[in-house]
């Protein structure tokens, strides 16, 4: 309860407090006065109760909703773990032991049954206290537990009624029922008679038969008391109470009690988790942005029926689901042959996201292979190395400064002095060859000392500022040598963005989320505006960066896209793995789409097995799945093309003519040196 309101009612009690004591002295006067006290409190009481509009709205509650681009239901911000059923759909069993056993003249009071309210009173006095609410009693306090309160004073059995006596005037006899069933707190987590019927017997409320509608009621008496989980024997006999109560108003004939109350207490128990729906790192992360934007503008997430339009596209939401969980599943099962006796079990994790760099609209969001076991979310929470995948960056900015895919770099060792006295010597798993090797083919290879003398030439510093122009722009970068082999930990939102920029013509668009926001009847409450594109680097030299990385997929490490997966369309990506397999990355992009994988462990010390932890084998399968099934069902356009020409449509080795040309100058140089 609010100070303000608590002080006003303290003050209004201590007023009645003095007048009862001026009075009390003289028996008539109190007698006269008490009444009088009583009915001055009451009244002070009435503005400090839930209002008719408040009622109402409790009556129409609709929690918020988060939808797809396609229209499909995402996700539900519920108050509770509830599903709301109207009175038809529950069992006759449930509303004849309710009334029966809670409140038998239910329909002909306005809200508070005066002789149960006056035996219970005299009860009280006499030592043995008793309650004495209504049903329409007891939906006040479930609907209003902080206003009223449960604790077992004047003023709370005052507020009670004052409120029991206000549903009557908006509710029907039906509706204050259905309310009341719909609200009524059971264990486990479950609201209500229909997760009451799930939790506890496994169907639905319309199914309940006598015995189970009998012990369902019984327990409101005292929930944990009566829990016929934990205390079945005190279940069995509350259960029989509630028959007997039947009985006696004439929903049960003698003989039938008889027999119901000789059988078993037969449970079906099963907790019932939240819908966790298809996207629900997205779902977890637009709760607490939609909370606090609701907070600002007045609004109550669960009850004002707001509806969140998203990007998603929820089939391809659901194939990534679909490819992060079986890879995860299939690279477990090797991880855990490799596991040593005496090691501790550890889980791989895995995370995707798919954009469309047209718009930046993000189309799936994959933060773990399973959110029950994993909440953490490796799209935007996770920091890792990027290894390879950050190679592009390096080429990106000798492209700008005048470099083409043509120019070379002899293959040989590098030692790079770095700033603290060290020196890092970068190496490939093949030794030197003393040949030229192109830029293209430094990157489609993935050569480390190429990009190393590469990041010398262009400098780590023009890498780091490119990069966060493109789209890493949270996590902090190193401006050191070697950056350019991905050693600054980074996320896999920032890595896809900045692919994103590199297939949309050089500009940057932040990934977007949220469309917007609408009321229960479509009303716009708020729009978000479209990002505006920013251009990070010259078309003309993404197009050419562009059109290097389709080599990857041609050619190079990635080339498991075309022969395993049968992906014709105009792709070009990258894949990247971390010192000792800790990191398993690719990305690759579509005109119409971006997509990037990370597969490792959540502790970076621990590494994945050298012959499947690289990021071909680990983190393209994932990508390459959602891929396929992309252009298979047509939600992304086979004929697309990026804005220049495929310079090797189908190559597949190397050129004779450039290896002759190679090793020539690879003799000239090794003789030179």
């Amino acid at each position: 309860m609010r100070p303000a309101v608590q002080r006003a009612l303290d003050q209004g009690a201590e007023l009645l407090r003095r007048g009862w004591a001026a009075v009390r002295s003289h028996p008539w006067r109190a007698a006269l006065a008490l009444p009088a006290l009583l009915l001055a409190y009451t009244l002070l009481l009435i503005p400090f109760t839930p209002s008719t509009a408040d009622l109402r709205k409790a009556k129409t509650e609709v929690p918020a909703r988060v939808v797809a681009a396609d229209g499909v239901v995402l996700a539900e911000f519920r108050r509770l773990n509830r599903q709301w059923v109207p009175l038809k759909k529950v069992s006759p069993h449930v509303l004849d032991a309710l009334i029966a056993t809670e409140d038998h003249r239910f329909y002909s009071h306005r809200g508070i049954d005066w002789r149960r309210t006056g035996a219970a009173v005299f009860h009280t006095l006499g030592g043995n206290r008793q309650g004495g609410s209504t049903i329409t009693q007891q939906l006040a306090r479930n609907l209003y537990p902080e206003e009223i309160g449960r604790a077992p004073t004047v003023t709370r059995k005052l507020k009670e009624a004052i409120t029991a006596l206000k549903i009557e005037a908006v509710y029907s006899k039906q509706e204050i029922l259905e309310v009341y069933l719909n609200t009524v707190p059971f264990l486990y987590n479950a609201f209500g008679i229909e997760m009451a019927a799930r939790t506890y017997f496994d169907k639905t409320a319309d199914k309940l038969d006598v015995l189970e509608s009998a012990t369902l009621i019984g327990m409101l008496k005292g929930t944990s008391y009566y829990n016929p989980v934990l205390n079945p024997e005190r279940a069995v006999q509350r259960r029989n109470t509630v028959l007997a109560q039947m009985a006696r108003h004439g929903k049960l004939d003698a003989e039938r009690l008889d027999v119901l109350s000789k059988r078993p207490l037969k449970l079906d128990f099963e907790r019932q988790p939240e819908p966790l729906g298809p996207a629900p790192h997205i779902a977890q992360m637009l709760r607490k942005w939609l909370i606090d934007w609701a907070d600002r503008k007045g609004y109550d997430v669960y009850a004002d029926g707001l509806v969140i339009r998203t990007t998603l596209h929820t089939r391809l939401q659901k194939a990534a689901n679909s490819a992060v969980s079986r890879q995860v599943a299939q690279l477990q099962q090797l991880a855990d042959r490799r596991r040593q006796k005496g090691q501790d079990r550890q889980l791989l994790q895995a995370g995707f996201l798919a954009i469309d760099p047209r718009n930046g609209y993000i189309r799936a969001w994959v933060g773990s292979s399973d959110f029950e076991r994993e909440q953490f979310d490796h799209v935007n929470q996770a920091r890792r190395q990027a290894g390879s995948t950050f190679k592009p960056f390096v080429y990106a900015a000798a492209f700008e400064q005048g470099f083409s895919p043509d120019s070379f770099f002899i293959d040989q060792p590098v030692s790079i002095k770095e700033k603290g006295g060290g020196v890092w010597s970068p190496n490939d798993p093949a030794p030197p060859s003393f040949q030229p090797v192109t830029l293209r083919d430094g990157l489609v290879f993935s050569r480390n000392r190429i990009t190393a003398q590469l990041v010398q030439r262009v400098g780590a510093a023009r890498v780091a500022e490119l990069a966060q122009a493109m789209g890493v722009k949270y996590s902090k970068l190193d401006v050191v040598p070697s950056l350019a082999l991905g050693t600054s930990p980074v996320t896999l939102k920032e890595m896809v963005a900045a692919y994103g920029t590199m297939a949309n013509g050089g500009r940057y668009l932040e990934p977007v989320l949220v469309l917007r926001i609408e009321d229960r009847k479509g009303n716009v409450l708020q729009a978000f505006e479209a990002p505006k594109p920013v251009q990070a680097m010259s078309r003309t030299q993404s197009l050419k960066l562009v059109d290097v990385m389709r080599g990857v997929v041609d050619e190079g490490t990635g080339a498991a896209i075309r022969t395993r997966y049968g992906i014709d369309a105009d792709v070009a990506g990258k894949t990247g793995t971390t010192q000792d397999t800790s990191d398993g990355w690719f990305l690759l992009m579509h005109p119409e789409l971006v997509g990037g994988a990370w597969v490792g462990f959540n502790d970076n010390k621990v590494t994945m097995g050298d012959s499947w932890g690289q990021g071909a084998r680990s983190a393209l399968p994932i990508v390459g799945d959602v891929f396929q099934q992309s252009l298979r069902y047509r939600w992304i356009d086979a004929q697309a093309e990026f804005d220049i020409p495929r310079r090797y449509p189908t190559r597949r080795g190397p050129d004779p003519v450039q290896e002759f040309v190679n090793d020539l100058i690879g003799r000239i140089f090794k003789a030179l040196q």
